[in-house]
């Protein structure tokens, strides 16, 4: 049996951290020969006939037409357009089994089942009976009773998943970010979609004009970075420090963690015109940027809706 070394504390808190190794956990994870156990996160199903067109027109993903396999990410936005809501999940052709960050799925829950009136839709808490894995190189939810077959003997803690996905710029919802938070502001556009969570060319859902306006004019208030931190400190900064560029605040600090080629890197958000070559500090540890939201996303925008860049 693998040695196992839990997380002590955080959302993460009982989940295996890591089995022994964590930086070449990494690497196989990476390579796609990993499992990570993520059965401390909340699942929940949607089931019924409606549950796709429902779930499009609730959130900023494109349900409908949702192959059985294919997994995707949701926002629920506010009506300012900010991130209330994160999950995913892949339907099987009858039910959509889904996950979402733990500790948030009452909340969620409650505000679906708010939106159902006359949809032919069931919303389910799943945890007991069902877990969420990354297993075949991406995640999916499997019967509790068939975890350990699923994790197989490979498998890579969490400090592993957590540095892998910090150095792709993915965001935590949540942790890499604030209740201020838009969609525009964590993730760059590609084609139609902005990020793994919003479908820019679907229909009207609550938010989606803060959504739409700030992609036209390409100027988020603030802009999603990865963070080189400086590794003689010998430490990692806490989520929700301050980010500080010649003695002033410019960003928030989110997840953070140790990869086996970067050494330790983060995750930030931070004011749209801080320089992107600028050195920053957080909880004194100096760092440099990589930039994942460029500040003047609205030079790659422009052309593509016909305007002037």
């Amino acid at each position: 049996m693998m040695a196992r070394v839990l997380n002590e504390s955080g959302p993460d808190a009982g989940a295996a951290w890591h089995y022994g190794d964590p930086l070449r956990e990494q690497r196989r994870l990476e390579a796609g020969e990993a499992t990570v156990d993520l059965s401390h996160r909340p699942v929940f199903t949607v089931a019924g006939p409606d549950r796709l067109t429902w779930l499009h027109a609730l959130t900023s993903q494109a349900f409908e037409g949702l192959l059985p396999g294919q997994h995707v990410t949701a926002f629920i936005l506010d009506p300012n357009g900010r991130i209330e809501h994160v999950f995913g999940g892949v339907d099987d052709g009858e039910t959509f089994w889904a996950h979402t960050e733990p500790g948030h799925l009452e909340a969620l829950l409650a505000w679906l089942l708010r939106m159902v009136f006359a949809s032919r839709v069931e919303l389910a808490d799943r945890s007991a009976t069902h877990a969420m894995v990354i297993a075949g190189g991406g995640p999916t939810v499997v019967a509790r009773e068939d975890l350990d077959a699923t994790l197989g003997e490979v498998r890579a803690g969490t400090w592993a998943a957590e540095a892998v996905r910090i150095a792709a710029g993915q965001p935590r919802i949540f942790l890499d970010t604030d209740d201020k938070t838009i969609p525009n502001e964590v993730a760059m556009p590609d084609g139609d979609r902005l990020g793994a969570a919003v479908h820019l060319q679907k229909g009207c859902y609550r938010g989606q004009e803060t959504v739409a306006r700030v992609h036209t004019l390409g100027r988020p208030p603030r802009r999603l970075t990865v963070l080189l931190l400086d590794g003689s400190e010998e430490r990692l900064p806490e989520v929700g420090a301050d980010v500080v560029l010649d003695g002033r605040v410019v960003g928030r600090m989110g997840t953070s963690a140790i990869h086996h080629d970067l050494g330790p890197i983060g995750l930030a958000l931070v004011k749209r015109n801080t320089p992107t070559d600028a050195t920053l500090t957080v909880d004194g540890i100096a760092a440099a940027q990589e930039v994942v939201v460029d500040p003047e996303v609205g030079l790659h925008v422009r052309p593509n809706l016909g305007g002037r860049p």
